[in-house]
């Protein structure tokens, strides 16, 4: 799909990486026999996310000098990402992650990074003019675990804040690549205050919080001043919304999940594009709702398929169920 300038951009900033998934749902690591090879890495989701609704997206990162590398900037062309932003690394391999899919489509990860190519994205490597030219930038918490990454990551975050952008979080916890639960915590809160918008899961809540992910005095416990809107996704029960001044919750979809790969990622890919079209979003709560229900159906389509960039939905696919579930 043709990006289009007039649809403001979305920079998304982290890791890119190849996600092997086992070709038979249900069993270990051990016990698969044969894996697909899957893009993935939760930013660059978002930016495909962003693009396969007809929105206009950059990704920013790094990737090994190697076919894997290559692989993925190809990936992100097909899909209509800017990659300007996208380094090569000569030294570092292409971030790996082995995905285990339980029975009811839950995952596991092992992950080979020793150190991968994202993890050394360095501040002087940054594309400023293309995170200057950003309505909204994203970003997750992985690219905070370790330097010159968490470096970068700050340095364009302050930029893009600086420069008037909305701030957008998706601290997608990955407890096997922090030292320790305690850092991962310490790490993913460092940066939370900077946000104008959150989006958390119920089970980052409960790890965030030590809480009831259900109780809303410990979803509001994650609440910062300088926050616009917060949401909490609930699985296929869907989302809880915060605002400042509103509140509120909107039903999930019921579909046949395969693969949980991505579907966060498409639901924050479909918000991000409302957000940029209408940044008044978090004050109108009729116009918030029918963005969250677009972005649940979103989130839907995307876990009916194995691997998380060739999930994504349209536009067409995700108006389709919205309007099956309102007959």
């Amino acid at each position: 799909m043709p990006v289009t300038s007039s649809s403001p951009l979305i920079v998304s900033f982290g890791e890119m990486l190849i996600d092997f998934v086992p070709d038979v749902a249900g069993v270990s690591l051990a016990e698969s026999t044969g894996f697909l090879k899957a893009p993935g890495g939760a930013p660059a989701n978002v930016a495909c996310a962003i693009t396969r609704l007809g929105g206009s997206s950059a990704f920013i990162g790094k990737v090994g000098d190697d076919e894997f590398g290559r692989m993925l900037v190809d990936i992100l062309k097909q899909n209509g990402v800017n990659s300007e932003g996208v380094c090569f690394d000569k030294e570092a391999r292409t971030a790996l992650a082995f995905v285990t899919l339980k029975t009811n489509g839950e995952r596991e990860f092992m992950f080979y990074r020793n150190p991968s190519a994202d993890m050394l994205l360095k501040e002087s490597e940054l594309n400023m003019g293309l995170i200057k030219n950003a309505k909204i930038f994203h970003y997750g918490s992985i690219s905070l675990i370790s330097e010159p990454c968490r470096s970068a990551h700050m340095a364009a975050m302050k930029a893009a804040k600086n420069a008037g952008i909305l701030l957008s979080y998706d601290p997608n916890v990955r407890l096997p690549l922090w030292p320790s639960p305690e850092a991962a915590r310490d790490g993913i809160k460092s940066i939370w205050n900077y946000a104008d918008f959150v989006k958390v899961s119920d089970d980052e809540v409960a790890f965030l919080t030590n809480g009831d992910p259900q109780k809303e005095d410990v979803v509001l416990s994650l609440w910062s001043n300088n926050l616009k809107l917060l949401l909490v996704t609930d699985g296929e029960k869907g989302c809880r919304y915060f605002t400042k001044n509103l509140k509120g919750k909107v039903e999930g979809f019921s579909v046949k999940a395969v693969d949980t790969t991505g579907a966060g990622d498409a639901f924050v890919g479909a918000f991000l594009v409302a957000m940029a079209k209408d940044p008044n979003i978090f004050n109108d709560e009729g116009k918030l709702k029918e963005a969250l229900v677009f972005a649940n159906a979103c989130g839907a389509i995307c876990t009916t398929q194995k691997g998380a960039i060739p999930a994504l939905p349209t536009t067409a696919q995700a108006m389709e169920l919205v309007k099956s579930k309102a007959k």
